[in-house]
């Protein structure tokens, strides 16, 4: 059962992304990452920054407001529902993008694709 609105906050969240996520998603647009990632892609009841749905992995990146008990839950819900869930610093991205972009691709080679 869809979320009310949950589209149009998605929406919202591409349109007021922050530096982190638009660096990002510039490297997993423009390199050649043989995978498909969606931006702020709804996992009802949530939106994820990422999501590759083919391996059904999400990457979240965290600024400051971040961390806490929603996060765990967020995270075990999305678990719950076979999502395998990736959490990086804003910072993290900021600063060693292609650290970030490496690990999210090992991880990645792991993951057997969703039936």
């Amino acid at each position: 059962m869809p979320i009310p609105n949950l589209h149009d906050r998605a929406r919202r969240l591409r349109r007021d992304a922050t530096d982190a996520e638009l660096i990002l998603w510039r490297l997993l647009r423009t390199r050649q990452v043989a995978l498909k990632f969606r931006r702020q892609h709804p996992v009802p009841p949530y939106v994820a920054d990422f999501a590759c749905v083919a391996l059904r992995l999400v990457v979240e990146l965290d600024g400051g407001q971040h961390g806490g008990p929603r996060d765990v839950a967020r995270d075990t819900a999305m678990r719950a529902k076979g999502w395998i869930v990736l959490r990086y610093w804003n910072n993290e991205v900021l600063e060693n993008p292609d650290g970030v972009l490496a690990d999210i691709l090992r991880v990645a080679a792991e993951v057997k694709p969703a039936p």
